[in-house]
């Protein structure tokens, strides 16, 4: 028997299967998005509002954890600096007032 320590067996790399229905993969196109948390998930409401009406149409809601959320943010701001580096500042215009802000 041997004194040395046995060496880590590095684990199997997992290959994820991502499966794409044809309707989703359509997208939808939202114009507002909502977020609310409590203190272990985050959900994010997106929002049709077609102009001059007084209802608008939760489209699709997400749920995720804070963990999640963090990552998803950093892969948004991440994303958001290459578009305007391949493209241009994008003009946020005059912001609303409002809750959101």
């Amino acid at each position: 028997m041997s004194d040395k320590p046995a060496a880590a067996v590095p684990p199997k790399e997992m290959q994820l299967q991502i499966d794409l229905d044809e309707a989703v993969a359509q997208g939808i196109y939202c114009n507002l998005a909502m977020v609310n948390h409590t203190p272990t998930e985050f959900t994010l409401d997106f929002i049709y509002v077609q102009p001059q009406q007084p209802k608008a149409k939760v489209r699709a809601r997400v749920i995720t954890s804070p963990q999640h959320m963090k990552r998803l943010l950093v892969a948004l701001q991440d994303n958001m600096i290459r578009y305007e580096t391949a493209f241009g500042a994008i003009d946020l215009g005059k912001l609303p007032e409002g809750p959101m802000h």
